[in-house]
């Protein structure tokens, strides 16, 4: 399989339970839920995504032609002095449009444990050891099960009451607050929902606040 990828960098896990981390973070063209043009930005079932996962133009951006090449990519960013503590942060766009046995198998065989970023819509393949979902308002949650929920709030059309609690399986829940002209008033409201839920836990966009990649 050929791999299409944004870009690929070395840098700190900045959101959900892993914040702090060093990752190498492997960002996969394409989305399920919006091309990624501001043009369709009004019309996308995702319209509040701040990220630039269109074309090849980022960091060790191109096409991958198997999974052997892009799993030694992506270890050449890993110090070389550790092999017990690599993590690679599978991301998007969507990434499981793209993410395979071949690519989870030549990661584990570098020694990687690999999450992954998906909007819930594609169910995950077998091997993934974190998995990080966060559901998009009028999109299919497939992915019911996981290591995190991270929900962006507030989205309108899809409230933290609003999820199929019955169908969930998740041992952390997340509200991050949505980023924007309201990112302020936001975070105070998200703050509130989890004094008032304490099932739900705080996710910060830290990289953005440290500003690194």
């Amino acid at each position: 399989m050929t791999y299409s990828i944004k870009e690929i960098f070395y840098t700190l896990q900045g959101e959900g339970l892993q914040a702090g981390k060093p990752a190498v973070f492997c960002r996969f063209t394409g989305c399920n839920l919006w091309t990624g043009r501001e043009s369709d930005r009004a019309h996308a079932v995702c319209k509040f995504c701040d990220t630039d996962f269109v074309g090849f133009d980022g960091a060790l951006g191109g096409k991958y032609a198997n999974a052997e090449i892009l799993a030694d990519r992506i270890t050449s960013l890993w110090p070389i002095t550790d092999e017990k503590h690599r993590l690679v942060v599978l991301t998007g766009g969507e990434p499981l449009l793209q993410v395979d046995a071949d690519l989870i198998d030549a990661l584990h065989r570098r020694h990687f444990s690999i999450a992954v970023e998906t909007n819930g819509s594609i169910k995950a393949p077998h091997g993934i050891d974190w998995i990080c979902v966060s559901p998009k308002s009028g999109a299919p949650l497939v992915q019911n099960f996981g290591d995190e929920l991270k929900l962006v709030y507030p989205q309108p059309g899809l409230m933290p009451q609003a999820l199929p609690w019955d169908e969930l399986r998740f041992s952390h829940y997340l509200l991050q607050p949505m980023d924007g002209v309201d990112a302020s008033s936001n975070t105070v409201a998200a703050v509130a929902y989890c004094q008032a839920n304490p099932k739900w836990r705080l996710s910060l966009q830290t990289h953005k606040l440290l500003g690194i990649p």
